[in-house]
């Protein structure tokens, strides 16, 4: 039990992590920010205004126009992109609540989404105060209200409100708005957090210079997997993709554009293990055409890393690659249970044949089983994603099931080497 203790704390913490920002129920919060701005206050109230002069200030705003015969309606044409690649178009329903000259008040709602189904801003509220303190300065109150599920998308719209607010500060200073040149996702800063998760990671390896090593691999493994998925996305079309890296958590492989097709929603999911799975028979032959220990224990570390890693990922949970992939490839209740079945056999076979204890391993099965329940509620998309072909359908199939072969085989030769 002592040996597998990292791991299982290692694991344990990453379902919770996983937990915490993809399902906990957060409920009804509020992103909530306040600026003193010195301009002046008409300037700042044409820009934050949908209905205003200087509306389409922002760099991620194209036009910001009212809607002809709708004195409450805008319509914004936004940078994003949607699925077939043109600007996403944005109605919203703006209120002018304001009391005076000297207190300005904005509340503003989605009611249309060229993207995303109008479901999605039900619960979606935001307010907008101006208040001018006798010629001073100006106080720019905003406050974004919303249900949540998981903490992920709450963190990112707070993020999202202050970075908002820094691009209207230097667009009264200089007249011009444009995106960070250093932000957080820019590849430096993510450099940075890769070598910070490696650092939070070797603990659980132990302090040493092989739990080092382990922690680098993992490491390099998260990023292997991250760049499938940002291949496929590629594949598909996407403009652009980047990856944010997570610390503890792993990464995250971010497309330019929302999905079109079922299909591309499997196969960028699947990817990621994927591509890796085929590193697999060329680092495999590596190992037994190598001549140094030090170099065959290193790389019998990596075949266990990258086989397990991997293999967790296809667990047959909503939030997790295999999850997406079998949502896609069997739309039915019964054969999508027979097929999360067949995944799930799968994987505690592997560890029962590397020698995981059984109590362990029931754990393991009530751990998936629980996570299973965390209810699927994705970003649903304004049109239906186009459907599978029976084709499209077998490749993803095997293309699941043959990762799960190949990542189970690298667990099970590196397993067995490394005990011997």
């Amino acid at each position: 039990m002592t040996e597998h203790l990292p791991a299982i704390l290692l694991a344990t913490l990453n379902l919770l992590a996983v937990w915490l920002l993809m399902a906990a129920p957060v409920g009804v919060r509020t992103v909530f920010a306040r600026v003193k701005l010195a301009a002046d206050a008409e300037r700042i109230w044409q820009a934050i205004s949908p209905r205003g002069e200087s509306a389409a200030w922002h760099h991620a705003t194209l036009s910001s126009m009212p809607v002809p015969g709708a004195p409450d309606l805008v319509e914004q044409s936004l940078t994003a992109l949607d699925r077939h690649g043109a600007p996403v178009r944005r109605v919203l329903e703006v209120k002018d609540e304001s009391t005076d000259e000297s207190r300005r008040t904005l509340d503003i709602r989605v009611v249309e989404d060229s993207t995303l189904d109008v479901a999605f801003w039900t619960n979606f509220h935001e307010r907008i105060t101006l208040q001018d303190d006798n010629g001073d300065a100006v106080t720019l109150t905003v406050a974004r209200t919303d249900r949540y599920r998981g903490l992920a998308l709450l963190l990112l719209r707070h993020f999202a409100l202050r970075r908002e607010l820094k691009a209207l500060e230097r667009w009264l200073a200089t007249g011009v708005s444009s995106p960070q040149r250093f932000g957080f996702e820019h590849p430096a800063f993510q450099v940075v957090l890769a070598v910070l998760s490696t650092l939070i990671l070797w603990p659980f390896f132990g302090l040493s210079k092989t739990g080092l090593l382990l922690s680098v691999l993992l490491t390099v493994v998260i990023v292997l997997h991250e760049f499938g998925h940002m291949l496929a996305y590629r594949a598909f079309g996407h403009s652009s993709t980047r990856m944010i890296f997570v610390p503890l958590l792993g990464g995250v492989a971010i497309g330019g554009r929302p999905y079109n097709s079922l299909f591309e929603v499997a196969s960028c999911a699947l990817m990621g293990a994927g591509m890796s799975a085929f590193l697999v028979p060329a680092v495999v032959a590596f190992h037994q055409s190598s001549q140094t220990v030090f170099a065959n224990a290193a790389v019998l570390f990596f075949l266990l890393i990258l086989g397990a890693f991997n293999l967790l990922n296809l667990l047959p949970m909503n939030r997790f690659d295999g999850g997406q992939v079998l949502r896609q490839v069997f739309p039915g209740p019964v054969s999508l249970t027979a097929g999360s079945f067949l995944v799930t056999v799968i994987i505690l076979t592997v560890g029962w044949r590397i020698g995981v204890p059984y109590f362990a391993l029931v754990a393991a099965l009530a751990v998936f089983a629980l996570l299973s329940l965390m209810g699927h509620r994705g970003i649903k998309p304004r049109h239906r994603l186009v459907e599978m072909s029976p084709a499209q359908r077998l490749m993803s199939g095997l293309g699941l099931y043959a990762a799960l072969a190949l990542h189970g085989y690298a667990v099970i030769y590196a397993t067995d080497r490394l005990v011997s």
